[in-house]
């Protein structure tokens, strides 16, 4: 007996579109995307923020297009980095199709500020031409009054509609290399219309929460609205939107897709957390550890224990494991201790078990 169409996760049955070197949808590993916080009109901070994005794990950037200057720093910036770049525009159509013809990768306009039919119809002509994505964006804080006044206030269902109108303006000119983003600074309304639209589409989704505040309260917004999300077969892309270094972002994202197993890769840094038993400075070692492994290309867990109780055992579970012990600690490879070492030679005792094991692993394949 065939499957009904939706118990299969709709990002298997969603279009597939490449942007770039980059394939979304259709089953494809789900791309963290970024957007870059530097002028775009200053080619090199743009640039040099990109490539500290793409070492980050970043697959790819989005660049805000406000002016002609910026459209044209964009062919320049894509000449120079290794992951796709996405022209954000809005209001001047003219600079939508200035940035396509200097070699944007996709772009992202709200078709309902960007000018009449005819603008439009410009707007999609371009990027037929080239065969580039157009992403489809609505916000809760854009959302047309009409739409407003229909349901008495923004709601999930709104969000919806409008976005649909939205892609039927760029269908009607017989075009539909389309991303479809819809968002939300309220979680669970955010969720509710991914929810919905997963039913209406077979478009891929670019997946967020939208401005969810700082590093810290923004990290822990997104990570709730985007497991709910993505846990349920829903998303292509993602972003997490955080007030900040957008390293940051790409980090978060990273950690999200590997907690939910959607992304294998890179160093998993678990630690406990803390308590009146511990005698080695915990917090500073973990956070040390943490920022060590960003760029070891290795797919293991690292546990960094505080002290005797549970340490020993939940470092034996990881790969390779700190336990404290008293002002020292025991390192932990494969649940058999290899040494006890004073606190100080934690850290580049760990390190160079590392370097070990990348050797070893390389060996042996």
């Amino acid at each position: 007996m065939a499957a009904d169409i939706h118990e299969i996760p709709h990002r298997e049955r969603t279009k597939e579109i490449t942007i770039g070197s980059r394939t979304i949808g259709g089953g494809n590993p789900i791309a963290i995307q970024s957007m870059t916080n530097t002028k775009t009109e200053d080619t090199e901070a743009t640039v040099r923020q990109i490539l500290e994005l793409e070492r980050a794990g970043c697959d790819i950037i989005r660049c805000t297009v406000p002016t002609m200057e910026a459209a044209v720093s964009l062919g320049a910036i894509r000449r120079r980095v290794h992951i796709p770049v996405v022209a954000d525009v809005h209001f001047d159509y003219r600079l939508a199709i200035e940035a396509i013809e200097r070699g944007a990768d996709k772009i992202r306009i709200n078709p309902g500020n960007i000018g009449g039919p005819e603008r439009i119809r410009e707007v999609v002509a371009a990027a037929k031409m080239r065969n580039i994505p157009i992403r489809v964006g609505v916000n809760s804080g854009s959302l047309e009054k009409e739409i407003i006044e229909k349901y008495g206030r923004v709601t999930a269902e709104g969000l919806v509609e409008s976005a649909l109108d939205k892609v039927r303006m760029i269908e009607d000119f017989n075009y539909d290399n389309i991303v479809i983003s819809i968002k939300s600074s309220d979680v669970m309304m955010c969720v509710k219309a991914h929810r919905l639209i997963a039913d209406e589409t077979t478009y891929p989704l670019h997946v967020g929460i939208t401005e969810s505040g700082t590093v810290f309260s923004g990290a822990i917004r997104s990570s709730v609205g985007l497991a709910l999300i993505l846990s349920e077969g829903i998303g292509d892309t993602v972003r997490v939107s955080l007030t900040g270094d957008p390293v940051h972002e790409v980090r978060a994202a990273k950690m999200i897709l590997r907690t939910l197993e959607l992304r294998r890769g890179g160093i998993e840094v678990v630690s406990c957390p803390t308590c009146g038993r511990t005698e080695i400075d915990l917090i500073g070692l973990a956070r040390q550890v943490e920022e060590m492994v960003q760029d070891i290309p290795l797919d293991i867990k690292v546990a960094v224990m505080g002290c005797v109780v549970n340490g020993p055992g939940e470092a034996r579970e990881a790969d390779i494991g700190i336990a404290g012990g008293k002002h020292s600690g025991l390192l932990i490879r494969h649940g058999e201790v290899i040494r006890k070492l004073p606190e100080d030679q934690l850290l580049p005792a760990l390190m160079e078990e590392l370097m070990n094991f990348g050797r070893d692993r390389g060996a042996a394949e």
